[in-house]
C-alpha cells in the first residue's frame, strides 16, 4: 500500500512538473517576441549610444575613444544649461495647468448629459493627432502678421504680438499649445479614475450633510490621489522629452529661447555632427529622468500614493 502511494505521489510530481514546463513554454512563447523587440529597439541601442558617448564620432566616421571627455565638457556648456533651464520652465508652465485642467474637464464630463461621447472625443482628438501637423497648424494660427490669434486680438483693440517670434513669449506659447495637445490624456485617465470612486462613499458623505465641494475635496481627491501622482510623474517625463512642436515651429529660436534638451541632442547629432557629445547629453538626460522616477516612486510609496 505504501509503495502504491509513493508511486502515485511520484506520478503526480511528474505531471505537475510537465504542467509547469508547459506553462513556462507557453508564457515564453507569448512574451518572447515582445522581449526580443524590446532588446532590439531599446537595450541594444542604449548600449551602442553609451559606447558612442565615449568617442568623438560624427556618425559618418567611427571616431576615436576619448573616455569621459564628453561628460566633462557638459559642465562648461552654456547652451546645455540654457536648454535645461528652458525645459524646466516649460515643465513648470505645463504640468500644474495640465493636471488641474484635466481634472476639471474630467469632472464636468463625468456626468450623464446629452452628446457626452462627442464632448469626450473633442478633448481626445488633439492628443491622438500628429504632433508635427499640430505644430505646423499652430505656426499659422500664431503668425504675428496673418494668424488667427493676431486677427482676434486686433478686433478687441490689442496690439500685435510676436508670439513664436518673440523670445519673451515663444516658450509660453509653446506651453499653451502643448497643453491643448496633451491634456486630453489627463482627461481620459482622470475620467477612468473618477468612475472608480465608490458611489456609496459619496452618497454617505452627502447624507451626512457634506457639500459638493467638501465631498470633492475630502472624498474624491484622496481616492484619485494615486492617479494624480502617476500623471505628475508621466507629465515630467513627457515634458523632458519635448521635441516635436519645437522642431515644427521655432527650431529652438528665437535667440535659443525655446531650446530644449531633446532638441539640443538632435542638433548635436544631426546638425553639428557631434554624435558622441550628443550621446553623452542624452545619457545625462536619461539618468536625470531615471533619478526623478526613482525618487518619485519612493516618495509615492512612503505617502501611500503609488498606483
Amino acid at each position: 500500500m505504501a509503495v502504491a502511494e509513493q508511486t502515485a505521489e511520484v506520478d503526480l510530481r511528474k505531471v505537475d512538473r510537465r504542467r509547469k514546463l508547459a506553462d513556462n513554454v507557453a508564457g515564453w512563447g507569448f512574451a518572447g517576441p515582445a522581449i526580443l523587440l524590446i532588446l532590439g529597439l531599446s537595450f541594444i541601442p542604449m548600449a551602442w549610444a553609451f559606447l558612442l558617448s565615449l568617442s568623438n564620432s560624427d556618425l559618418i566616421s567611427g571616431g576615436h575613444y576619448i573616455g569621459g571627455a564628453n561628460y566633462r565638457a557638459l559642465v562648461h556648456d552654456p547652451l546645455l544649461w540654457k536648454a535645461f533651464r528652458n525645459t524646466v520652465i516649460f515643465t513648470v508652465l505645463y504640468l500644474p495647468a495640465g493636471l488641474i485642467g484635466g481634472l476639471a474637464v474630467a469632472t464636468l464630463l463625468n456626468r450623464k448629459i446629452k452628446l457626452i461621447g462627442f464632448y469626450r472625443t473633442c478633448f481626445l482628438v488633439p492628443f491622438i493627432a500628429s504632433a508635427a501637423a499640430e505644430g505646423l497648424l499652430m505656426g499659422f494660427i500664431f503668425d504675428p502678421d496673418f494668424g488667427l490669434v493676431t486677427s482676434l486680438l486686433h478686433r478687441v483693440g490689442i496690439a500685435k504680438q510676436g508670439f513664436l517670434q518673440d523670445p519673451s513669449q515663444a516658450l509660453l506659447v509653446l506651453a499653451v499649445v502643448y497643453f491643448w495637445t496633451q491634456f486630453g490624456f489627463n482627461v481620459v485617465i482622470y475620467m477612468a479614475a473618477l468612475q472608480d470612486v465608490s458611489p456609496e462613499v459619496i452618497e454617505a458623505a452627502e447624507i451626512d450633510g457634506a457639500s459638493r465641494w467638501n465631498v470633492f475635496r475630502h472624498v474624491t481627491l484622496p481616492a484619485i490621489r494615486p492617479v494624480t501622482y502617476f500623471l505628475m510623474v508621466w507629465g515630467v517625463i513627457e515634458t523632458f522629452q519635448f521635441f516635436d512642436l519645437v522642431y515644427t515651429t521655432t527650431k529652438g529660436g528665437p535667440l535659443n529661447s525655446t531650446y530644449t534638451l531633446v532638441f539640443y541632442i538632435w542638433q548635436l547629432a544631426f546638425n553639428f555632427f557631434q554624435a558622441g557629445y550628443g550621446a553623452a547629453v542624452a545619457y545625462v538626460l536619461f539618468f536625470s529622468s531615471l533619478l526623478f522616477i526613482l525618487v518619485g516612486l519612493l516618495y509615492g510609496r512612503r505617502k501611500g500614493m503609488a498606483v
